[in-house]
């Protein structure tokens, strides 16, 4: 091999693309890491402080199984390193009990809930929400509400997850290139992938495409409409008094309508001072490269009218500052990792579709799994191209 020539190349080092690097780094092989930022950054969807985790996933049974695999995983890589990268504070999950909501494809997300921590065996409460006020008087819960507690939940510092997975690496003697721009994938005479960029041109046996919201300039005409690109907002809001302290206070999810955007979440506060806040959006856009990274006025302020409201306490009604990620969004929000059609040497994973920080650590090991042959220790069956044509099928069909 030259220098050039690797045996895997990964493109994109967010949250799959480290954690894939760093474990097939484990193997002895020659590894390439390409990024076109210089991660971790703020261009992509692996940024802003906070992610949350939890371990019964609303979105199926089927994600169980990766996120506790990552809880391990995490667990494993503070103790290599002494990094604090997952804080476990408890979780909640609110359904105002007016009508059924959905979030990520998955309607009745609340009872589904309940249903996956009983079938998976995880810990959980649930009481009204006289008891949500006894216990955490942050919240304003609808007197016909109910609320969800999972001890084992909390949140994951993604950017320290993302650094410090690629310096793994790096220790194992993984190849980084950033700043490194691929503008094309071609197949090579005799197998293999050629891979050019603005830094020249590398080859490798076999690529992973883990290039988050860009992942549709590697695609097909045909695979693309698999894909919605999302611009989503996160928010920082003074908080005022006891509330919302570290150690105190869980993470939170809080559906209050039955649309997919009548949503809210947020954590404790990390400074002391203020207080992280979400909702999402599926409203699709053309290009990562074209969303707008700024946030105006009026998004704020229409953050705090329609989501803030009169929900929370030892909050103050403004916004502090506030930040752009991007979600890439199936339609029915599972993933893929499978081959790329017609290309087998590629393997695409992508579509986080909004929740996949979470199971990123326990997805790089089984595509690093994959790639190497090795056994997996959960199916990546339900994540191939298949399942998402089935679901587009269907919706052509209504």
């Amino acid at each position: 091999m030259n220098k050039n020539s690797f045996d895997v190349a990964v493109i994109g080092l967010g949250a799959l693309g480290s954690s894939t690097l760093w474990q097939l780094s484990k193997s002895g092989k020659r590894i390439l890491g390409i990024d076109q930022f210089s991660p971790p950054h703020t261009m992509g969807s692996s940024h802003g402080e906070t992610r949350i985790t939890r371990l019964a996933v609303g979105e199926g049974m089927d994600f169980v199984p990766i996120v506790k695999r990552s809880h391990e995983i995490w667990k494993d890589i503070e103790a290599i390193t002494g990094e604090k990268i997952m804080t476990t504070t408890g979780g909640l999950l609110f359904d105002s009990g007016e009508k059924s909501w959905s979030k990520h494809g998955s309607e009745g997300f609340f009872k589904r809930t309940v249903q996956f921590a009983k079938e998976g065996d995880i810990p959980f409460e649930v009481f009204d929400s006289h008891e949500l006020k006894k216990r955490f008087s942050e919240f304003n819960l609808e007197e016909s509400g109910m609320a969800y507690y999972e001890p084992s939940a909390g949140f994951l510092k993604p950017e320290l997850a993302i650094t410090t997975q690629i310096k793994l690496a790096e220790e194992n003697q993984a190849i980084i290139k950033t700043h490194t721009k691929v503008h094309g994938i071609r197949p090579l005479e005799g197998g293999g992938v050629k891979i050019i960029t603005n830094q020249g041109q590398f080859e490798a046996v076999r690529a992973v495409i883990s290039a988050g919201a860009w992942v549709k300039d590697f695609l097909f005409e045909s695979e693309k409409p698999h894909f919605k690109i999302c611009r989503q907002i996160l928010h920082w809001l003074p908080k005022k008094g006891s509330g919302f302290e570290l150690g105190k206070t869980p993470v939170y999810m809080w559906g209050f309508g039955e649309g997919p955007e009548d949503f809210v979440y947020g954590f404790p506060s990390l400074d002391g001072k203020s207080v992280k806040m979400a909702s999402e959006s599926f409203l699709e856009k053309n290009h990562p490269d074209t969303l707008s990274r700024e946030v105006s006025p009026e998004e704020e302020a229409l953050f705090i009218q329609e989501k803030i409201a009169n929900r929370f306490n030892h909050l103050e009604k403004k916004v502090l500052r506030s930040k752009v990620c991007i979600y890439t969004v199936t339609q029915d929000s599972y993933f893929l990792v499978d081959e790329l059609p017609d290309f087998p040497e590629v393997l695409v994973v992508s579509a986080c579709s909004g929740h996949g920080f979470k199971h990123s650590a326990a997805l790089g090991e089984a595509i690093s799994a994959k790639i190497l042959e090795k056994t997996l220790l959960f199916s990546l069956d339900k994540f191939r191209w298949r399942h998402l044509k089935k679901i587009s099928t269907k919706n052509n069909l209504r």
